[in-house]
């Protein structure tokens, strides 16, 4: 804890002395990506609408589930944190019922993950790390009425990645829906995991 303390503080100075203002409601989930990845590009091309972190933390006050597109964020995800919230978190990408409808459909098991997911838990933090299909189809049901309480679109890589999230942006800001995106090709499970946890750090006090 006192090396994690220690980057923090290192961050933030390093943040002030590049100019940077961010604001303090996003700074914590800023830092936390940097924190997590050494990259300060985090500062320029993360993307808060519609009150993404107060929402995001009042939801985890309240319990909400967190769904994610890889077993690898679930695994990030600080769960004593979120037990301590109530919440759980859930990734349906492995279950052998999802991979078989999959198959059948002629899709992904990313896309038929949100599919089933977004019927089980319509109130739940979805975060996207890793399938930009998973983040499209979001932005597709989103259009079709779906209203999660948050959507982390955070997917890594150079196939369609940028496009999901254009998209995915241009939705929730169009339909009200909370959503933190990450612009470009960077990204990733432990991104998604660490702008979780910082949420959850926030609706806890901290408390770990």
């Amino acid at each position: 804890m006192d090396i994690e303390n220690k980057s923090m503080e290192i961050i933030e100075a390093e943040l002030r002395e590049m100019g940077y203002s961010i604001p303090s409601e996003e700074l914590p989930l800023v830092k936390r990506a940097i924190h997590a990845s050494a990259d300060f590009d985090y500062a320029e091309n993360l993307r808060f609408v519609n009150d993404a972190v107060s929402r995001g933390v009042e939801s985890l006050k309240n319990g909400c589930c967190i769904v994610t597109d890889t077993n690898m964020a679930k695994t990030g995800i600080h769960d004593r944190t979120l037990k301590l919230l109530g919440g759980e978190s859930a990734c349906f990408m492995s279950d052998p019922e999802i991979v078989a409808a999959a198959k059948e459909a002629g899709t992904t098991r990313a896309e038929m993950s949100m599919r089933h997911a977004s019927g089980l838990y319509p109130d739940a933090i979805y975060a996207i790390g890793n399938a930009p299909t998973a983040l499209m189809t979001l932005s597709e049901r989103i259009r079709n009425g779906f209203r999660p309480a948050l959507v982390i679109g955070v997917p890594v890589g150079f196939v369609n990645v940028t496009e999901s999230k254009d998209e995915a942006l241009e939705v929730c800001s169009e339909y009200g829906v909370p959503a933190i995106i990450s612009m470009g090709r960077k990204g990733g499970s432990t991104i998604a995991a660490a702008l979780i946890n910082a949420l959850l750090y926030e609706a806890s006090g901290n408390v770990r």
